[in-house]
């Protein structure tokens, strides 16, 4: 079953990394996904958060704040 998964930030430093991290993560584990990558203000403020970046994982925040390192989002994609 495909993953949709989106990460939320502005495009600072640690959104870029959470990103960044999340397609090294799908490279390890081989699953299907797609992966958004939502900067657009307005948008966020839709998923009502305020800190960033947030990594959802099928419309569920799974992280939010920090930075989620490759084996965590690794655990989170084949929990």
């Amino acid at each position: 079953m495909k993953k949709h998964i989106k990460v939320l930030g502005p495009g600072c430093a640690k959104c870029t990394t959470t990103y960044n991290n999340v397609l090294e993560a799908i490279k390890q584990t081989g699953i299907d996904a797609d992966v958004t990558k939502i900067d657009d203000i307005e948008e966020m403020m839709k998923y009502n958060v305020l800190t960033t970046p947030v990594l959802m994982i099928d419309e569920v925040i799974k992280v939010k704040g920090r930075v989620a390192d490759i084996s965590e989002i690794r655990q989170l994609l084949t929990a």
